[in-house]
């Protein structure tokens, strides 16, 4: 049986038809890559097929989370799932189960810790022996942070021997929006957190992906204050709390290549002055992504607002001896929707097409793709990686 290489799941949503529109702009179908749209109803997508000009032959497979036999039948004839279907903790489970048995590989946008320890937990041996690969977070959550990281820790070994002990992710700028897919899935943690007091414990472990570790103690990314060393007002960054709990999970499964000791915090620059500590203050006090305000999964800004977003954030990392290196990652779209796709659609072709030797497991981005995936978005998907010091 000839395997469809990526089968988006989710593809007539708001995501996965960026993902999708993507992969036909930057790949086609059946050259480099094969792959299909996959959702709930094959009127929706025939309609979105026609509605964003794919060609007719565009293979379309019908999947309902409600009908076990479709859902195996998508898995089994993939090479690997794109999801972009969350909150991932109310639909990704079953999906999850099927590919860990199946031996498919898997990428999501998952930025739900709880979830992913769940899983973790469950399906780590049984992937291992199936072969799956099973990657989260292959969006902002925890692309930049994951990568930056790997980037700045390989150049100081390089430069010294000796990774840096401390590293702080600090946001310069950033225009855009989270995606609704994100804010749903920030909902669905606190209101599970609240009626499993587990989920509760889990909610302030910064090593909740990583089972039976207990680091040092990490620093306090939740209070504002003015920074010296940046010249800046700090905040709070509301991805930090899947971001930070990622790249220690690769830290890992690396085996410790960032020590056991290491450190990581990431938070927002709101510039110097009154003005820069009333952002912070106003940063600190938002509430919109938990409220009836925040956007709503299959809603996102307009074309020309993802085009006009972008971010910037600097990884800055301290040597034992108090030297410092500094990495720069850049995209060049806003960050939940424009960014986002196209950084989940390089990751799926980069562990099926270039990481063919990362063993089977439930991965994050750096163990799983690593350099190979740094080289893949720089070219194809409007991201650079730039050490800085």
């Amino acid at each position: 049986m000839n395997k469809t290489d990526i089968v988006v799941y989710g593809a007539t949503g708001f995501t996965g038809r960026l993902v999708a529109e993507y992969l036909h702009k930057q790949y086609g179908n059946g050259g480099e890559v094969s792959w299909s749209m996959a959702g709930r109803s094959k009127e929706k997508l025939v309609k979105v097929r026609d509605e964003m000009n794919f060609p007719q032959d565009t293979p379309l497979v019908v999947a309902n989370s409600d009908d076990g036999d479709s859902m195996q039948a998508m898995v089994d004839g993939a090479k690997l799932i794109l999801t972009t279907v969350g909150p991932y903790q109310l639909y990704g489970s079953d999906l999850v189960e099927r590919c860990v048995k199946s031996g498919t590989d898997y990428v999501d946008l998952c930025g739900e810790p709880f979830w992913m320890r769940e899983m973790i937990d469950a399906y780590e041996a049984d992937a291992k022996e199936s072969g799956a690969r099973i990657v989260f977070s292959c969006g902002f959550d925890s692309i930049p942070s994951d990568l930056g990281i790997l980037m700045l820790q390989n150049h100081a070994i390089e430069k010294s021997g000796a990774p840096c002990s401390v590293v702080e992710g600090r946001v310069r700028k950033m225009v855009g929006t989270f995606s609704g897919g994100t804010a749903a899935s920030l909902q669905a943690s606190v209101k599970a957190a609240k009626t499993n007091p587990e989920i509760m414990k889990l909610a302030f472990d910064p090593y909740a992906l990583v089972p039976g570790f207990k680091g040092v103690e990490q620093p306090d990314g939740e209070k504002i204050h003015f920074s010296e060393v940046y010249q800046s007002w700090v905040a709070p960054f509301v991805m930090a709390a899947i971001n930070t709990r990622n790249v220690h999970r690769s830290n890992a499964l690396m085996g410790y290549k960032y020590g056991k000791d290491f450190k990581y915090s990431e938070m927002l620059l709101t510039g110097p002055g009154d003005k820069g500590e009333a952002i912070a203050n106003h940063v600190k006090n938002d509430r919109s992504m938990a409220g009836p305000d925040a956007p709503k999964p299959g809603e996102g800004p307009s074309k020309e607002e993802r085009e006009a977003g972008y971010y910037d954030i600097m990884y800055v990392g301290t040597r034992q001896d108090g030297s410092r290196s500094v990495v720069g990652v850049k995209g060049d779209r806003d960050p939940g929707y424009g960014s986002t796709s196209k950084m989940i659609a390089e990751s799926a072709i980069c562990l099926i097409k270039d990481a063919t030797d990362t063993e089977a497991g439930l991965l994050t981005t750096a163990p799983a793709m690593g350099e190979k995936l740094i080289k893949r978005l720089q070219a194809n998907a409007g991201l650079s990686f730039e050490i800085e010091a």
